[in-house]
């Protein structure tokens, strides 16, 4: 199976040690949905703009793995979506954004960008 990842899960990110055992496959950018700052991590919600992350090719027990980091407290929830690299999961944040800053560009590696100065 695949995954889409956006945020701290991607690349040399602070999260990327639970991608340890996935394939990367490719980048890819994720048209109508919007990303946010929660401050260590985004979340993309569905909305006018673009979400730009990587695919991975991932097992079972990694899946189960980024469930239970992503969606306890229904904080986000899995969704599959289409990408050049076939049909792969996201997550989407679930939660209120109002007073959250966007990240107009889509990247969170552009996140420090839009900082509060």
């Amino acid at each position: 199976m695949r995954i889409f990842v956006y945020g701290s899960l991607r690349r040399k990110q602070g999260n990327s040690h639970w991608m340890t055992n996935a394939q990367w496959l490719g980048d890819h950018t994720q048209e109508n949905y919007v990303l946010y700052s929660l401050g260590h991590y985004p979340g993309a919600v569905p909305g006018d703009g673009q979400v730009i992350g990587e695919v991975y090719r991932i097992d079972a027990s990694t899946l189960a793995e980024l469930d239970a980091l992503r969606t306890k407290g229904g904080e986000y929830k899995r969704q599959l979506i289409q990408t050049a690299q076939g049909s792969a999961w996201m997550y989407v944040y679930q939660r209120p954004v109002e007073g959250l800053t966007r990240i107009d560009s889509g990247n969170w590696l552009d996140k420090d960008k839009y900082r509060s100065k």
